[in-house]
């Protein structure tokens, strides 16, 4: 079992070392190709001290940042001029995390609509999921589930068979390299999709799910925790190790006028995995330090792959 955590690294990040260097899109419009390409160049090279200490401290399950590439929405990773110094940086990280069993994967932002009713952002969410399969592929992760990329349906439009039926049709539209990939996640809105709704989804394009521990509170699809996540898990490929998502409530531990929803900065209770092996991305809001303390909290090693 791994456990990991998300896009950022807040040691390093007190370095000055970071991921999601950006700029408005107004910048984009004045500055151009040219001036992102410079900010993912920086991106990735900083992303490769997060792999090195991410395998230094045993913690072998990394989520990339999705801001690496600045405005990807406008251009393909090919397109950059520093593409070729970006490859080799890739490639680099890519070979450490073979050979130190870190496990890569992706999760677009919410703006990636595979159900979507409109043409323009379907366009735009297929562009942005082929820039997260090409940079894996550049990673030489294998096009599988190992290397997820992770989303939610993204809208039920009121009329969440409609919505589904949607997402299926249009996952044929995919590039190969995201299909073999893609994942699908429950939500944390009673109106939204339960894993119970998402199984429909896996028995027509055997996409696997992400169970999300907190998000089951909230859309529970009548199934109760553990029925949800063997559900979940026997939805992934044999040879794969299924990746659950788990946090703990803000508004319980750490902030009372907090949304119901939010995300504690730090986990509070130990994963209940029902016997299930899983690799475990904690959601939290500090990072490899929450981590950190839950592992000394609950007295667990980092990974055991």
């Amino acid at each position: 079992m791994r456990v990991g955590y998300a896009s950022i690294n807040l040691t390093l990040a007190a370095q000055k070392i970071q991921v999601n260097r950006s700029m408005m899109k107004r910048t984009f419009l004045e500055k151009g190709i040219i001036y992102a390409s410079g900010l993912a160049l920086a991106n990735f090279t900083d992303f490769e001290k997060i792999i090195d200490w991410n395998i230094q401290n045993n913690i072998l399950f990394f989520r990339m940042s999705s801001d690496m590439m600045p405005w990807m929405s406008q251009y393909q990773i090919a397109d950059l001029p520093d593409y070729e110094d970006i490859k080799i940086v890739l490639q680099r990280c890519g070979k450490k995390a073979a050979q130190n069993n870190l496990r890569l994967t992706y999760h677009p932002g919410p703006f990636n609509v595979l159900a979507a009713n409109s043409e323009h952002v379907l366009t735009k969410t297929i562009h942005e999921l082929r820039n997260h399969a090409d940079i894996m592929d550049l990673l030489h992760l294998p096009q599988s589930h190992y290397a997820k990329i992770n989303i939610h349906v993204g809208g039920a439009f009121g009329d969440k068979t409609a919505a589904m039926a949607r997402f299926a049709q249009n996952f044929t539209l995919l590039p190969e390299n995201v299909r073999k990939r893609l994942a699908v996640e429950n939500d944390d809105k009673a109106n939204m999709f339960s894993v119970q709704d998402l199984r429909w989804l896996h028995e027509q394009i055997n996409i696997p799910i992400t169970f999300d521990y907190f998000h089951h509170q909230f859309c529970t699809g009548g199934l109760s925790e553990q029925e949800a996540l063997l559900a979940a898990v026997s939805t992934w490929p044999e040879d794969i190790t299924p990746v659950v998502h788990f946090s703990s409530s803000k508004k319980k531990y750490e902030d009372p006028a907090a949304g119901a929803t939010a995300h504690a900065d730090y986990l509070y209770e130990p994963v209940n995995t029902y016997g299930q092996e899983v690799d475990i991305m904690f959601e939290a809001k500090a990072k490899e330090l929450a981590v950190a303390k839950y592992l000394a909290t609950f007295n667990m090693p980092a990974s055991n792959p």
